[in-house]
């Protein structure tokens, strides 16, 4: 009897503490343990001599300042908001010569009547080779993301979602989608897949003469802008036979982009993983730049400006004075597939170093297709505290079924642009870079405490002239 009451009250004791384990909540580190704050900037400067403005002749000179700053949010142990905020103020010599008679003055050699027309006082003067003083030189774009995450209680499925918005003078978007991340056999394997839309709107800008022939006709040379201005032809007659017929304006300024992407990673070794990528891109509506003019071969040339010898020098820096007026702005088709391949392999080689590799295969229905390869060697000295960062990007891309140079498009074809952007060059890209590594974040700014820093420089040189240099620089904080 006394061991049939032993053995019950032990049954009663298990069935109580099971009972009592169930009901106790099982550790769950924090997907984020606290707040984190990311501040990025970066400063570009490039030049060349196919601006795109220009129709494939003129200065590329550019600078353009980008400061950004990430929020990282817990807003539980499974859910993380990220908010990222950013502008690109820029200054583009290119970009001025939409209208490029402000150079010294078109706008400011007339002076606006009561009727809305403009009353010549000097000749105006142009030049793709100069910066124009217009409102177009300059323009800040700003973009704002807010990403949402959640994790499953074992950290294998990630959900997210997110929301996007950008605008600039001439352009608004507004994006959004989500993504799935699935990670299993013991976290070695991860599957990715994500969805995208984006919605633009532009607002069409044309270069001048473009669009003052769109508002009063052939007859825009004694209206408007160009009221007593006169207009040569290519041997520095004064002509009136400047008439851009095959121009209009586009009706359709919308533009909407899809894409599907997939990613699949696989650590092989614990020095060795791989990782593959694919997505599949579709734009459709406005594609064209509306202020990117095209020259024809078959058409005559007409100039404007304060020097007719200039002309046989056009397309030489040394012209200073005049500018060619254009026969036409860019035409492309109104939609496009993109379907860029790649893969990422990274090899732990050390404590000290690890070696990271990139290919990507790049194809489109416009007859584009690219190769990009890259190498990073990060090198870890002073006991991991800093790391040095060369790399070396290389791309070779074959044009655009659409593209052509400076005055060889026939105005019988349907689509045409001299964008170099989408002609076929080779490019060279070096960089280094310095991170710094503090995990006991000792240096404060209030109450963040600094994670890590990171600077970086790269060159970057075109086959087709354009050069840039980039310096780039990262501070993360943490919420002490």
């Amino acid at each position: 009897m006394k061991e049939i009451i032993v053995s019950i009250l032990c049954c009663i004791s298990f069935f109580s503490f099971s009972q009592e384990k169930d009901t106790i909540p099982m550790y769950k580190k924090r997907v984020l343990e606290s707040t984190e704050v990311d501040y990025l900037m970066s400063y570009y400067k490039q030049d060349g001599t196919h601006s795109s403005v220009g129709g494939g002749i003129g200065t590329e000179d550019l600078t353009d300042y980008t400061p950004t700053v990430v929020v990282s949010v817990p807003l539980s142990d499974d859910e993380v908001l990220t908010v990222d905020v950013g502008i690109s103020a820029y200054t583009s010599a290119s970009s001025s010569n939409l209208n490029p008679f402000d150079a010294s003055g078109a706008s400011q050699g007339y002076e606006d009547n009561d009727d809305d027309k403009r009353k010549q006082v000097s000749m105006p003067l142009g030049s793709p080779w100069i910066a124009s003083s217009g409102a177009s030189k300059s323009d800040v774009w700003s973009n704002v993301t807010l990403n949402y995450s959640h994790s499953s209680d074992d950290r294998n499925d990630i959900w997210n979602a997110h929301t996007s918005f950008s605008i600039e003078y001439d352009y608004f978007s507004i994006g959004f989608g989500g993504g799935f991340t699935k990670q299993f056999n013991e976290k070695n394997t991860t599957f990715g897949a994500s969805a995208n839309v984006y919605l633009d709107t532009w607002k069409a800008l044309y270069p001048t003469e473009l669009e003052e022939f769109a508002t009063y006709g052939v007859d825009f040379q004694n209206r408007g802008f160009f009221n007593g201005v006169d207009v040569w032809d290519q041997n520095g007659a004064i002509s009136r036979g400047y008439n851009p017929q095959g121009f209009t304006e586009f009706e359709n300024q919308g533009r909407n982009s899809y894409a599907l992407s997939l990613s699949f990673s696989q650590i092989i070794t614990k020095n060795f993983q791989i990782s593959l990528f694919g997505d599949l891109l579709y734009q459709q509506g406005l594609l064209s730049t509306p202020y990117h003019r095209v020259y024809f071969a078959d058409q005559p040339n007409f100039f404007i400006g304060g020097n007719t010898q200039a002309i046989a020098n056009y397309t030489s820096s040394t012209n200073t004075e005049v500018f060619q007026l254009a026969d036409d702005n860019e035409q492309l088709p109104d939609t496009r597939w993109k379907i860029p391949l790649g893969m990422r392999a990274n090899y732990y080689i050390n404590e000290s170093m690890s070696l990271r590799s990139y290919y990507r295969f790049y194809t489109d229905n416009w007859g584009v297709m690219a190769h990009t390869a890259s190498l990073e060697l990060p090198i870890k000295i002073a006991n991991g505290k800093f790391t040095i960062l060369p790399t070396y990007r290389f791309y070779t891309q074959q044009q655009a079924d659409y593209f052509a140079p400076y005055e060889t498009h026939l105005s019988t074809s349907q689509y045409y642009t001299s964008d170099y952007d989408l002609s076929t060059f080779d490019s060279h890209q070096y960089g280094v870079g310095l991170r710094y590594t503090d995990i006991f974040t000792k240096f404060k700014f209030f109450n963040f405490g600094l994670k890590n820093m990171e600077v970086r420089y790269n060159r970057y040189d075109r086959s087709d002239g354009l050069q840039a240099n980039i310096i780039s620089t990262g501070f993360k904080f943490v919420l002490d």
